[in-house]
């Protein structure tokens, strides 16, 4: 790691990746804010955190709301915090000419604009201190396409542009932002994946787990939150400080074939 006791903050916290992500560094003694538009929920995770002897807040954070993000930032005061994990994010699945407008917006709003005005909030604090680290979460729906997920790979794609653009940016100063994109990992928003796609073509869950979802990985295995913290460790950490910029695909060999 960096040496130093940071202040993370990981939006989308309250549940699957993001409450892994948030775990891993609170248990590692970091200072961590979970961010998440279930407020209540994040409160509970954070009171979970803190009976095990961590340091953790639960805030409300709607990404898409100008109020909420500027309110967390002041909040926050002027130092912000050294490490962001943009991660909240949400799934819609339907053919383009079935997909409600509103849907659309809300996807790219909270994967993509979201993550690009709540790293814009908190970067001014990152130079003052000289170090910062922002993580995307991506996902290999950064890198491929599946059909019926227009919005959800358009804005994952979208913050690899937004990550490389940045990156030049900060290039003054020790800042680094780069993109995770794992493929499946098995988290509530994967298991109502499975769910909706069982329904859809007719099939059980278990075909669908192995003949859609894993099925393009050579691995043939779910990604484990426990492999995306440490990811994320490194990424934050002084070793990579020149790791900038860039995905990392966490796919089982997806990407190779």
């Amino acid at each position: 790691m960096t040496g130093r006791s940071m202040r993370v903050l990981v939006t989308g916290a309250a549940s699957g990746i993001g409450l892994g992500i948030a775990s891993h560094f609170a248990e590692r003694g970091h200072a961590v804010w979970l961010g998440d538009i279930d407020a209540a929920a994040a409160g509970r995770a954070a009171d979970d955190l803190r009976r095990r002897g961590h340091v953790a807040t639960g805030v409300a954070l709607d990404v898409t709301s100008a109020a909420d993000i500027d309110g967390l930032a002041g909040a926050l005061g002027p130092d912000g915090v050294d490490l962001l994990v943009n991660n909240a994010g949400l799934q819609h699945v339907a053919p383009l000419e079935e997909f409600a407008r509103d849907r659309w917006e809300l996807l790219v709003a909270v994967m993509l604009t979201g993550a690009a005005m709540l790293t814009r909030a908190l970067l001014p604090g990152m130079r003052r201190r000289g170090f910062g680290r922002i993580v995307n979460v991506g996902s290999i729906h950064s890198l491929v396409a599946s059909p019926y997920k227009s919005a959800y790979v358009a804005a994952k794609h979208g913050l690899i542009g937004f990550a490389k653009t940045i990156a030049l940016e900060t290039a003054d100063t020790d800042v680094t932002i780069n993109t995770v994109c794992p493929s499946y990992v098995r988290t509530p928003l994967v298991d109502a994946q499975i769910a909706a796609q069982a329904r859809a073509h007719g099939l059980p869950e278990q075909q669908v787990i192995d003949e859609i979802m894993l099925k393009p990985m050579p691995k043939r295995a779910f990604v484990t939150v426990e492999e995306l913290g440490g990811i994320v460790e490194f990424l934050a950490s002084d070793v990579a400080r020149n790791v900038t910029g860039q995905w990392i695909a966490v796919d089982g060999g997806w990407t190779c074939q």
